[in-house]
């Protein structure tokens, strides 16, 4: 949105749908986004990078101005650092998010990402930390863990533990990839997000990385999912109403509408909003009157499995290293931009019921692929989504694309060939190759640097 359509004040629920009509594009002009996150940690005593630490975050964003980035600043603070339509945020327990520009290709995709994983290579050699892409922290409980000096985070950190009890874990010791793409009209959202929380879970659990927390294995192959499920069920989870018949753009925004408001922000502030609905703050509940940067605002603190913002963010997979990231981008492009794939998901989860669908989501934290219930068996539906993903991407090379991009579908073909997860591996490894000691796996990790998944 412009500026001037940010300040414009909301007087109808025709505007709020309007904002997602207006996110509708030609298949031509549809793009791919992806946001990974990572946990920095120091080399010589294994914390995580506070702010202020010496190395810390505020050093690093610093130096990667000399890269061309510029900085992002809130109260005196460096908070961030943008270029050519990226960004680099911190999230509350200072994981450090690269948001992507949007490209037309995975192979584009790919390239910015191992750019990004080199450019961060030489800083930490040069300032003595090591970056970990895992879903979870693996060493320090959360109150052992800095936070970063942003405003609203000192708002979401009071709210979180009155709504679930794995709340400030989530905030900081999380991190994810996500992947960001476009729908051509209300009917191709509809599809898009219906397949997309079909199966979300179902690609949960082959991207599950976060078999450690607290130093020691937690029990579970992707903890992360887990501590979703404990952290606010106003605004996370599965949202079986994207099933109903008559879903569609009014839907999302009558979901939006209740879903309680962290804060307003307004004049470079912060202020609270005292968990007010948005539909209370538009029905005069409040001295303000509610922008459109309002809404824009209010849209981006929901954080369900499947997101619709103006394109659709599929949010469920554990962090991991670029290949993985690559992959995960292969993976929803061949199921939701060739015609034919998106026909095929549909008819895979076309006699799947809700319930069911919600009993495999609830197993797959601790069971992964082996996660099942009535006619769903995650393992074998994942090796199906590797076949319909697959044929999408090579005909996309055909139609779009000068690159095969189903060459990065390679570790979901791993994955769902062996049925074994890259928390099962690195558990194997824990348990194997270092006798139970974590440190000297993630001293080894350090030595790798990312240039390939050291769990595989």
């Amino acid at each position: 949105m412009t500026e001037i359509e940010k300040q414009q004040h909301i007087l109808d629920k025709a505007q709020l749908v309007h904002y997602f009509e207006q996110g509708s594009k030609p298949s031509v002009d549809w793009g791919i986004g992806t946001e990974h996150e990572k946990f920095l940690y120091n080399t010589t005593n294994f914390h995580r990078l506070g702010y202020n630490t010496e190395p810390g975050i505020k050093t690093i964003l610093k130096h990667m101005q000399i890269h061309g980035w510029e900085p992002i600043n809130e109260h005196g603070n460096i908070i961030g650092l943008k270029q050519n339509g990226a960004s680099i945020t911190l999230e509350p327990g200072g994981q450090f998010e690269l948001s992507g520009k949007n490209f037309k290709t995975v192979h584009e995709t790919y390239i910015e990402t191992k750019k990004h994983f080199e450019e961060l290579k030489s800083i930490c050699q040069e300032f003595g930390f090591f970056s970990l892409p895992m879903g979870v922290g693996p060493l320090w409980e959360v109150d052992e863990l800095p936070w970063m000096p942003k405003k609203r985070y000192t708002y979401m950190k009071e709210h979180m533990p009155t709504r679930g009890k794995l709340g400030l874990d989530m905030m900081t010791n999380t991190a994810t990839i996500q992947v960001n793409l476009d729908y051509s009209s209300e009917s191709d959202m509809v599809r898009k997000m219906r397949v997309a929380q079909a199966l979300q879970y179902i690609v949960t659990a082959i991207f599950a990385n976060s078999p450690f927390s607290g130093g020691k294995p937690n029990g579970y192959l992707t903890y992360r999912a887990h501590i979703w499920e404990y952290t606010d069920p106003d605004r996370c989870g599965f949202l079986p109403f994207i099933f109903d018949e008559g879903f569609g753009f009014e839907r999302w925004v009558d979901y939006l509408l209740d879903v309680p408001m962290y804060f307003i922000f307004r004049n470079e502030e912060y202020l609270p909003a005292s968990g007010m609905t948005f539909r209370d703050f538009m029905n005069g509940k409040h001295q303000l009157v509610p922008t459109m940067e309002d809404w824009e605002t209010h849209v981006s603190t929901v954080f369900p499995d499947v997101r619709l913002k103006q394109f659709i963010e599929m949010r469920g997979a554990d962090a991991s290293c670029t290949r993985h990231i690559a992959a995960l981008s292969a993976l929803w492009v061949g199921l939701l931009y060739d015609g034919d794939s998106l026909d095929e998901a549909e008819a895979l989860i076309s006699n799947w019921d809700v319930k069911t669908m919600q009993e495999v989501r609830a197993q797959v934290p601790r069971k992964g692929l082996q996660a099942a219930s009535g006619n769903i068996h995650a393992g074998t539906v994942a090796k199906q989504l590797y076949q319909i993903a697959l044929g999408g991407l090579t005909r996309r090379s055909v139609t779009c694309c000068s690159v095969d991009e189903s060459l990065y579908l390679e570790p979901v073909r791993e994955i769902t060939a062996s049925g074994i997860t890259q928390a099962e591996r690195v558990l194997h490894n824990y348990h194997q190759k270092y006798n139970g000691n974590l440190i000297n796996l993630l001293n080894d990790w350090q030595l790798l640097q990312l240039q390939s998944c050291p769990n595989e």
